[in-house]
């Protein structure tokens, strides 16, 4: 997925390059290509794919917060109770 974000970043990079060095260009328009054709859209399309990895990040936090000791039981007293002789 990584590699698609990084190709596309690229392109558009070539695209905001070729628009500043143009002789009708602006570096203006070149940060505005390279915003709303790079940024903004490879922002948007890499957090809705990186939803179901959050989502299972998300469960197995919750799953290991439900049992600390990872053993699955609730934890007991951590210090025998002290026994008085008769």
């Amino acid at each position: 997925m990584y590699i698609v974000a990084i190709a596309w970043i690229y392109v558009v990079l070539m695209m905001a390059l070729a628009e500043a060095l143009s002789a009708n260009g602006s570096v203006l328009g070149a940060i505005v290509t390279f915003t709303m054709y790079g940024v903004l859209p490879l922002a948007i399309v890499l957090y809705i794919m990186g939803t179901p990895a959050r989502r299972r990040a998300r469960r197995a936090a919750e799953a290991s917060a439900a049992a600390p000791d990872g053993g699955g039981h609730a934890a007991g007293d951590p210090v025998a109770a002290e026994r008085k002789e008769p």
